[in-house]
C-alpha cells in the first residue's frame, strides 16, 4: 500500500535509471529490498546539480544538500513504494544513524539457562468413549479358505480349449449386478462428525489474447394461436394479474412522488462545499490558471515553453507571428519587440498574469532551451536563423521573490508604477547574420556535458564536464553545431571576459561572440531513396555516453568559493576552446540523433562526416527513413525511462519506435479525426504521453491500458489550436501541464493523481512491453522474408474455388440438419 505522507526527517524523490547507473545503486542490482541503503557524498551529488541541473534528479532538494552538516547522506530504496516514489532521502544524521545502527535486540545473559519446552500431561475430558463408537472394530472372526490340487493330476500336460462355463458344474459364471426393490432401505438419519475450517475461494480474471470473429443466429420460437388463447383465458393469469396489480400501482405512484434511484449523499452538501467537493473527486485535468497579456500577445502564438529548472513555479514562454500562407518570413510588425515572457504560478483565484521578466529578442523565437550546467543560461532559435545568448543571473532574486507564498510576493512596499515595471534582459551574444539559417530555427538543444563535439564532427573528451556546445536545426536542411567558450584565437584579454552588467545593457557573459558567432560546422543529410536533403524540423540526441568514463567531477578553471552557491556555477565567460589535437576522441560515445521533417519523415541517422570521391567531408546517409506521418512532424522527444524509446508525433497520428529496430514503429496509434499538433511524455509514468490537437484538446494515452483509444480525453482545453505542451512535477502530490495555443494564450493545467501516480514496478512491465511489441514486429517481418524467399510457394497451383451455388447448398444442407435435430431434442423433452 502507498502512503500519502512521509516523515519529516526523509523526502521522497525519483530516481530514473541513468541517476542509478551514475551513483551505483541500480535497483535490485547494488541496492535490494535486503539491502536497500546507498551512502552518496555530498560533493557528488552537488558535482551532479552542476553538470546536469535541468536533468539531475537532485535539483528539488539542492538547498537540502547544502545545509546537510556531515559529508555523506543516505539515499535508501523504497521498493514497496511506501512514500510514493521508488527512492527516499534521508535529511538528518539523526535518522540516518538510526537507520544503519538499528537498536539490537537484549542478548540473554551467559549463565542464564534456557528451559527447554516440555510437554504438557493430556487431560481428559470424555471423548474417548465417543471415539472408540466410531471406530471400526471386527465383530465375527474371519473365514479362512483352502485350495489344493488333486494329487495324480500333478505334472499332466495342460491343454487348452473353448468351454462353456454355463455347463460346467466348478466353472465360473457371471452374475451382473442388479438393483433388488425388496433390499432398496432408504437411510434417514447418520451421524458423522465434521470439522469447521475457513472457507476458500478461489477466481480467475483472465484475458482474451486472440480475438475472433463469432456470431451467433436464432429464430425465436413463438406458441401457436391456439395455445396463445388458452394461456389468455386460463384463471391461473387472471388470478396472478390480480394480484400484483395493487402492488405495481402503488410502486409506480411512490417513483410519482419522489425519485427512490436518487443520490441523497450528494444532496447532503451545502453549496459553499461544491468546489471543494468537485476537486476532491476529479478524475480529469482540471484548469489551475491562465496567463496572457493582450498587449505583447496579440497577434502572435506560443511556439515554445520551458519550466525553470530551479526556481519553483517559473516557467518561460516564447511567443511568435503568425505567418502569412503565402510568406515563410517573419511577419513581425515594426515597434513591436520579440520578447520571451517569464510568468509565475501565483494563486489561480488571482486573475494577475503579468509578466515577471521579460527576455529582448533582435526577432522572434521559435525555440529556446535553459542550459543543463547553468540554469541561468539560455539558447534560443530566431525566425530568421540566428541563434541568441541570453544571461539571466543577475534577476535570479528577482525571480525568487515572486514565487508562491514567498514574503516579498506577498508584500509591495514601492510605488503602483514601480510594481508595474518589468525587468527587461537583452541578449548577450547574437550569431553574424552570414552566418545564420536560411530558414527559421524549427529545434535547439544544448549538447550533454559528457562530450564535445570538433569541427570535423567527431565526438571528443570534454574535460570541463559542462555544456558548451549548442546543435540546431531548421528547415533549410542543416544541422549547426555552436560554441560558446572564446575561440582559440581570440587575444581577448580576461578582464576584457569578466562578465559585468549595466543598467542600460546586457551582461558581458558572451561579449566575445555578440554578431561574430559562427557555427563550428553544419551537416546536410541526403535522402535514401532519391536526390535532395532531407527538411528536419524536430530533433533528439542521446543524452549519454555508451560506457564511456566521462562522468567524473567537472574541472574548472574559475576560483572556488567556500561552500557557496556561485562556486556550483560555471563561468563561461572565463572558458576557452582547446586544440582539436589535445583532445582524446571518444568511439563510444552514441551520436545517433532522430530527425523529423516537414513531409512527415522519420529519419535516423548521425552527424558523422566522411570525405566523397573529391575529398571533400560530406555527411553519410541516413540509416534508415520511413514515411509515418502525413504532415510535418511536431515533437520528437525520447522517453525520460527508456532512452532507446522515441516518441514522434505529427500528422493524424503519433509513433513510438524502438532504436535499434528498424523495421517499422513498434507503436502506431489510429487515425484521429484532428491533427495532432503536440505532445510529450509523462515525466513520471514510463506508459502515459500527453497529445494536443488542432481542436484545443488534450488527450492522455496509457500504453499499457489500451492504444486502440485515448484513456482520457479533456476536450477544449484551449479555445485554438494546441502548439505546445509542457509537463512539471511540482512537489509530490501535485503535477502541472502547460498548454500553448494559437492566439497566445498559456493555460496551467492541473494533473490528477491517476494520471501521475507512480506504481512500483511500472518500469518493468512497460520495459516487457515493448520488447513484446519488438518481437512481434521481427516475428511478422521475418516471415514476410521467408515467404518472399521461398520460391515453391509461389509455384504451387491454387485450389479451385468453390461457386456460389455449391456453397449455398452447403449450407442449407447444414441448416436442414439444425432444423431436424433441434426438433428430435424438442420431441425427446418430457
Amino acid at each position: 500500500m502507498t502512503s500519502t505522507g512521509h516523515p519529516d526527517d526523509v523526502i521522497p524523490l525519483i530516481v530514473t535509471s541513468c541517476t542509478q547507473e551514475l551513483f551505483g545503486c541500480l535497483a535490485d542490482d547494488h541496492v535490494t529490498e535486503e539491502n536497500p541503503y546507498k551512502l552518496l557524498k555530498k560533493d557528488d551529488i552537488l558535482q551532479d546539480i552542476k553538470t546536469r541541473a535541468a536533468v539531475s534528479d537532485f535539483t528539488p532538494v539542492k538547498k537540502i544538500v547544502l545545509d546537510y552538516p556531515e559529508e555523506e547522506l543516505l539515499l535508501v530504496y523504497d521498493r514497496d513504494y511506501t512514500y510514493g516514489n521508488n527512492f527516499y532521502l534521508v535529511l538528518t544524521p539523526e535518522a540516518k544513524s538510526r537507520l544503519l545502527n538499528p537498536p539490537q535486540p537484549e542478548q540473554p545473559e551467559e549463565n542464564e539457562v534456557k528451559e527447554s519446552c516440555q510437554p504438557k500431561p493430556w487431560i481428559s475430558l470424555g471423548s474417548e468413549q465417543e471415539i472408540d463408537n466410531e471406530s471400526v472394530k471386527e465383530t465375527r472372526p474371519k473365514l479362512r479358505y483352502k485350495f489344493s490340487r488333486v494329487l495324480r493330476k500333478f505334472g499332466e500336460p495342460v491343454c487348452l480349449s473353448d468351454h462353456n462355463p454355463a455347463r460346467a458344474k466348478n466353472s465360473y459364471v457371471e452374475c451382473a449386478p442388479y438393483q433388488d426393490s425388496r433390499s432398496s432401505i432408504k437411510q434417514m438419519e447418520r451421524d458423522c462428525g465434521t470439522q469447521a475450517v475457513l472457507r476458500v475461494q478461489s477466481s480467475t480474471q483472465t484475458q482474451r489474447i486472440f480475438k475472433r470473429n463469432i456470431f451467433t443466429q436464432y429464430v425465436p420460437r413463438e406458441l401457436s394461436d391456439e395455445d396463445k388463447e388458452n394461456v389468455l383465458q386460463s384463471e391461473s393469469l387472471k388470478d396472478f394479474c390480480n394480484s400484483v396489480t395493487p402492488r405495481v400501482l402503488q410502486a409506480l405512484q411512490q417513483e410519482e412522488l419522489n425519485n427512490v434511484f436518487s443520490d441523497d449523499c450528494a444532496d447532503l452538501r451545502t453549496e459553499a462545499e461544491d468546489s471543494e467537493w468537485s476537486a476532491k473527486t476529479s478524475v480529469g485535468l482540471t484548469l489551475y490558471q491562465i496567463l496572457r497579456d493582450q498587449k505583447d500577445t496579440k497577434d502572435k502564438k506560443i511556439s515554445c515553453i520551458n519550466w525553470h529548472p530551479t526556481i519553483y513555479g517559473v516557467l518561460a514562454v516564447a511567443l511568435t507571428e503568425k505567418k502569412d500562407e503565402q510568406s515563410d518570413q517573419s511577419t513581425t510588425s515594426p515597434g513591436r519587440p520579440s520578447l520571451i515572457r517569464f510568468h509565475c504560478l501565483s494563486d489561480p483565484c488571482d486573475p494577475c498574469s503579468d509578466a515577471q521578466l521579460l527576455l529582448e529578442s533582435p526577432d522572434d523565437i521559435s525555440a529556446f532551451e535553459f542550459c543543463p550546467s547553468d540554469p541561468n543560461l539560455i539558447a534560443g532559435g530566431c525566425v530568421n536563423g540566428q541563434v541568441v545568448l541570453w544571461d539571466i543571473s543577475a534577476h535570479v532574486t528577482h525571480l525568487q521573490e515572486q514565487q508562491p507564498g514567498s514574503e516579498k510576493a506577498s508584500v509591495n512596499t514601492g510605488t503602483l508604477d514601480d510594481q508595474k515595471k518589468t525587468p527587461v534582459v537583452r541578449c548577450c551574444a547574437l550569431s553574424a547574420l552570414e552566418s545564420r539559417h536560411n530558414a527559421p530555427i524549427s529545434d535547439i538543444h544544448w549538447l550533454p556535458p559528457t562530450f564535445e563535439v570538433s569541427r570535423t564532427g567527431l565526438a571528443v573528451e570534454n574535460r570541463l564536464n559542462i555544456s558548451v556546445q549548442v546543435v540546431s536545426c531548421s528547415s533549410d536542411g542543416f544541422l549547426m553545431f555552436w560554441d560558446v567558450r572564446v575561440p582559440k584565437q581570440s587575444s581577448q584579454s580576461a578582464a576584457d571576459r569578466k562578465p559585468q552588467s549595466t543598467a542600460h545593457g546586457a551582461p558581458n557573459t558572451f561579449k566575445h561572440l555578440d554578431r561574430t558567432w559562427k557555427p563550428l560546422f553544419g551537416v546536410s543529410f541526403r535522402r535514401m531513396d532519391s536526390g535532395g536533403e532531407y527538411t528536419p524540423l524536430k530533433f533528439s540526441l542521446v543524452h549519454d555516453t555508451c560506457g564511456g568514463d566521462n562522468t567524473g567531477p567537472a574541472t574548472v578553471e574559475s576560483p572556488v568559493g567556500n561552500g557557496s552557491k556561485t562556486e556550483l556555477i560555471p563561468d563561461y565567460s572565463r572558458l576557452r576552446a582547446p586544440s582539436a589535437n589535445t583532445l582524446q576522441t571518444l568511439e563510444d560515445v552514441n551520436i545517433k540523433l532522430c530527425m523529423g521533417t516537414e513531409n512527415g519523415e522519420i529519419v535516423f541517422t548521425d552527424w558523422k562526416m566522411e570525405k566523397d570521391d573529391s575529398g571533400q567531408l560530406r555527411s553519410t546517409k541516413p540509416l534508415h527513413s520511413f514515411n509515418i506521418h502525413q504532415l510535418c512532424v511536431n515533437a520528437v522527444q525520447r522517453s525520460p525511462f527508456f532512452q532507446n524509446i522515441i516518441l514522434t508525433i505529427g500528422g493524424y497520428n503519433f509513433a513510438i519506435w524502438r532504436e535499434g529496430m528498424m523495421y517499422a514503429p513498434i507503436v502506431l496509434s489510429p487515425r484521429s479525426e484532428e491533427l495532432y499538433t503536440a505532445g510529450c511524455w509523462s515525466p513520471t509514468q514510463p506508459a502515459t504521453i500527453f497529445t494536443g490537437r488542432e481542436d484545443g484538446s488534450i488527450e492522455a494515452w496509457n500504453l499499457e491500458e489500451k492504444t486502440s483509444k485515448p484513456s482520457y480525453v479533456h476536450s477544449q482545453a484551449t479555445e485554438a489550436k494546441v502548439t505546445f505542451i509542457k509537463p512539471w512535477p511540482a512537489s509530490p502530490k501535485q503535477h502541472f501541464l502547460a498548454v500553448g495555443d494559437d492566439v497566445g494564450t498559456v493555460s496551467i493545467l492541473q494533473i490528477p493523481k491517476a494520471l501521475y501516480r507512480f506504481s512500483g514496478n511500472e518500469i518493468l512491465s512497460v520495459g516487457k512491453y515493448f520488447e513484446r511489441e519488438e518481437n512481434r514486429l521481427k516475428t511478422f517481418f521475418s516471415r514476410e522474408q521467408e515467404e518472399a524467399a521461398d520460391p515453391r510457394k509461389k509455384t504451387e497451383p491454387e485450389k479451385p474455388a468453390k461457386s456460389n451455388e455449391d456453397n449455398e447448398e452447403e449450407s442449407m444442407k447444414e441448416y436442414r440438419d439444425h432444423l431436424m435435430m433441434e426438433e428430435n431434442i424438442l420431441k425427446a423433452q418430457p
